[in-house]
C-alpha cells in the first residue's frame, strides 16, 4: 500500500507579489526551495492564512536570497501582497517508509522570508 505524506513545508512566508498577467505558478526564492527540497515544476499546495484560500500550482525558482514569493496568473487573485502562506508538497511512498519519513520543514524569517 502507498500513502501520500507531507514531503516538505515552507511555514509562514509573506506574499511579495501577485502577477495576474503571468502564465501561472508560484515563484519561490530558490534558497527556500533548496532548504525545503522542492524542485522546479513541482506541484505545491498553497494555504493562505489570511483568507483561508487553498490552491495548487507548480513552482518556478526566483532569485536566491530575495525572499520572493509571487503568485502568478489566476492564483494572483487568491492573495494580497503581505498575506501569510504555508507552502506544502506531498509524496507517495510505501506505508512502512512513510512511518519513518521525515519531511523537510522550513521556518523562514517572517519579516523577510529569508532563511534564518
Amino acid at each position: 500500500m502507498q500513502v501520500q505524506v507531507v514531503k516538505s513545508k515552507i511555514h509562514r512566508v509573506k506574499v511579495t507579489g501577485a502577477d495576474l498577467n503571468y502564465i501561472g505558478s508560484i515563484t519561490i526564492d530558490e534558497d527556500l526551495m533548496d532548504a525545503a527540497n522542492i524542485i522546479q515544476g513541482e506541484k505545491v499546495q498553497i494555504v493562505n492564512n489570511d483568507n483561508g484560500e487553498r490552491l495548487e500550482t507548480y513552482v518556478i525558482p526566483g532569485p536566491r536570497n530575495s525572499g520572493e514569493i509571487t503568485l502568478n496568473g489566476a492564483a494572483a487573485r487568491k492573495v494580497a501582497v503581505g498575506d501569510v502562506l504555508i507552502l506544502i508538497t506531498y509524496a507517495w511512498m510505501p506505508i512502512e517508509e512513510a512511518k519513518t519519513f521525515n519531511p523537510s520543514l522550513v521556518f523562514p524569517d517572517e519579516k523577510t522570508n529569508l532563511l534564518k
